[in-house]
């Protein structure tokens, strides 16, 4: 079978090659940046942007299936920064699949998608999409998303959308190094009382969602869905946190800060932020006051029927290899 993995060089997209390699697969990959050591495995890069349309439709021809991964991520930007890439790459995608045949087509979404200020507790997909975004990244997934699932054809192109929440594990180069970046320098606070619970999911288990959704697209078991993609079961987020603190000899988050407060904060610096046209992302923004203050998890029922999605690895499992990883390795956390 021959693929593509759009942002095949990232966190997640480079264990969805790993595993499309293992299965024998040809694989190409699009993105900004230069991956010599994919080359060196046999993937065939496809350099430069999702907004260039001749570059996506040579990276689309010939292919079985596409793995849309890439998109720019984040909480602070303009709306014209996250537009380009998510829903104008997006839709390039879609196109170049249509003109070229492509029969599959698996997006990677985000439960943000869904973002409506309130909390979500055992959530599934049947809730609506979100509104007061308050976040970019959120409302443009959103709109995406929402293009990829309408241009579903059971007869020509079948696509699925998965919304795997905050992806963790070995190589990530974000999520966790900033947390413990944060909490080394004495800056993470707990938002709220501590007792908000999140779904977490680790690459592993994100990265076999997308085979298992690319084999049930084969076999005419879903199309023109989404679906939730998770652990099983959250977490704690402060407990969960503290945890992973604690394994590197880090000293815990105590202090707290309400949500309320948090907000205000967030609200007084996106001003500033605007009215000074700094590029750098505020230390607080109301969207993360509330992602860090509140319930997030989802039901992942439908993922378990129609794909046959189940966590491979464990959430100990996954946090010990972890901190194996970042205590015997060189690198440091990124500094944000």
């Amino acid at each position: 079978m021959k693929t593509l993995v759009t942002g095949g060089g990232g966190f997640l997209g480079r264990y969805i090659v790993k595993r499309l390699l293992d299965r024998g697969c040809e694989v190409a990959i699009l993105g900004r940046s230069s991956q010599p050591d994919m080359e060196d495995k046999g993937v065939r890069l496809f350099q430069g942007d999702l907004g260039d349309v001749e570059l996506v439709d040579a990276a689309c021809r010939g292919r079985d299936a596409v793995f849309h991964v890439a998109a720019k991520a984040g909480i602070w930007g303009s709306l014209k920064s996250f537009y380009q890439p998510n829903i104008v790459g997006t839709h390039n995608v879609i196109s170049a699949c249509q003109r070229h045949g492509v029969r599959r087509l698996v997006y990677t979404s985000t439960p943000s998608v869904v973002f409506n200020r309130q909390s979500f507790q055992n959530a599934d997909e049947s809730i609506p999409y979100g509104h007061d975004w308050l976040c970019h990244y959120a409302q443009t997934k959103s709109m995406a998303e929402r293009e990829v699932l309408f241009s579903h054809q059971p007869k020509g192109l079948r696509t699925v959308a998965l919304r795997p929440h905050l992806i963790w594990g070995v190589g990530d180069p974000h999520l966790l190094p900033r947390v413990i970046n944060r909490a080394r320098s004495g800056r993470l606070r707990i938002i709220g009382d501590g007792q908000n619970r999140v779904d977490i999911t680790h690459v592993e288990n994100a990265a076999e969602a997308h085979l298992l959704a690319l084999d049930a697209l084969e076999k005419g078991m879903t199309g023109g869905k989404a679906y939730f993609i998770s652990q099983g079961e959250p977490v704690r987020l402060w407990d969960w946190i503290n945890e992973m603190l604690q394994g590197l000899s880090i000293p815990p988050v105590v202090k707290k800060i309400s949500l309320k407060k948090a907000y205000a904060v967030g609200a007084c610096l996106e001003g500033i932020y605007k009215i000074l046209n700094l590029k750098c992302e505020p230390p607080m923004t109301r969207f993360v006051a509330l992602e860090l203050a509140k319930d997030h998890y989802f039901d992942i029922s439908a993922a378990r029927r129609d794909l046959g999605y189940e966590p491979k690895v464990s959430t100990p499992q996954g946090m010990a290899e972890y901190l194996e990883h970042f205590k015997s390795s060189d690198r440091k956390p990124d500094l944000d």
